[in-house]
């Protein structure tokens, strides 16, 4: 079996990254997954080892493409004009959908036509994710298909194993908190300037780490900022981390004693929840969906009350300052993941569906084509 996927961001992101994990295990199972994507903003690193990646907007480039390659179904994640390629190809194989964007009037121009095309499904990465997209449509049935994480990849280094020598450098005596993702104003980097100050203020055994932002919009307004309020010895700031190395990253904030931190506002999954708590890494973010469908507060991170700065400090506090709370929710963390969204058990899922779903679209045309 053969698929498309077709996305207009090639970023580093979390959906991306759960598409590499996917990636590689569709290609176990018999499935090979190829990606379109219109605009490449830093994340082929991501993908090119593991599939094959076309990046173009040309509409006659990929007409082409599509026409040529025969695939045996197409997924289309928020890229509104893909259904009018995919109708200008003449393509009558199945179209499922994805829907990641978490803010309902982005997610619009996305579902609220399908040009002709009719999906088989649409799927989506929470129960949140779910309700939201409900919002907008009822033709079509929606199926909540968690991320996956590869857990032999993402995965607790032993001290041997840590690549200390590349950056970030894990520095003598501190606590590290690990915030990372894009520079915009979803992921609230402000808030984490607020956090910043307020623990600069309090405390000299902690060190941030910014991971992620090298091609942001908001990456200028950020470094502006960063350096204005005079947080560059507390906060340091790494755009680009290759994505074999974030185990690595993971392994030395754990190790530290330190845990990873969110700000952001809104979320349709949040892969990196997933990857720090399988590296062992407790999570620090706010209460709400489906941030709370991921983290089990209390047992796997602590969640703050909405975008309480306060709030968010005592709980890195409760984490950082003992480590027997540290070391059980590591623990917890980890078992939390291999149970719940290990690559295995969600990519199957997703593999299941495909088949079902590519295997009716035969049965159906092949009746189709006998009449």
């Amino acid at each position: 079996m053969k698929v498309l996927v077709i996305w207009r961001l090639l970023t580093v992101g979390g959906v991306n990254a759960g598409w590499r994990n996917r990636a590689i295990y569709f290609k176990k199972n018999g499935i090979e997954t190829e990606f379109l994507y219109t605009t490449d903003h830093g994340g082929l690193h991501i993908m090119e080892d593991v599939a094959k990646v076309y990046i173009t907007k040309d509409e006659q480039e990929i007409i082409k493409m599509i026409k040529k390659n025969s695939y045996d179904a197409i997924i289309v994640v928020d890229t509104g004009a893909a259904y009018k390629w995919i109708r200008k190809a003449k393509y009558k194989g199945p179209v499922l959908i994805e829907a990641r964007t978490p803010e309902l009037i982005k997610l619009m121009p996305h579902l609220k036509t399908f040009k002709r095309i009719q999906p088989q499904v649409i799927i989506v990465p929470s129960q949140y994710q779910k309700r939201l997209v409900s919002i907008l449509t009822d033709e079509v049935p929606i199926q909540v298909i968690y991320n996956g994480v590869d857990n032999q990849f993402f995965t607790a280094l032993a001290p041997e194993e840590i690549h200390y020598e590349h950056e970030p450098i894990l520095p003598v005596g501190k606590k590290i908190i690990g915030w990372i993702g894009r520079t915009d104003k979803r992921k609230n980097w402000p808030m984490l300037l607020e956090i910043a100050k307020q623990i600069k203020s309090e405390r000299s055994d902690i060190e941030i780490w910014l991971i992620g932002g090298a091609q942001s919009v908001q990456r200028e307004e950020f470094a502006a900022a960063w350096k204005d309020e005079g947080l560059t010895d507390i906060l340091k700031w790494f755009p680009v981390i290759h994505y074999q190395q974030m185990p690595h990253m993971y392994a030395k904030i754990r190790e530290s004693g330190g845990c990873t931190l969110a700000t952001t506002k809104s979320e349709s999954f949040g892969n990196t929840f997933i990857e720090s708590m399988a590296c062992g890494v407790p999570v620090v973010a706010s209460n709400m969906m489906p941030i709370n469908e991921i983290v089990i507060n209390g047992e796997t991170g602590l969640l703050f009350r909405g975008q309480n700065v306060e709030d968010a400090v005592k709980q890195i506090y409760q984490i950082l300052d003992d480590p027997h709370l540290h070391g059980r929710m590591s623990v917890t963390a980890r078992k939390h993941v291999e149970e719940t969204f290990k690559i295995q058990l969600v990519a199957d899922q997703y593999v299941k569906l495909l088949k079902s779903i590519v295997n009716e679209h035969a049965h159906i045309d092949g009746e189709v084509s006998n009449e």
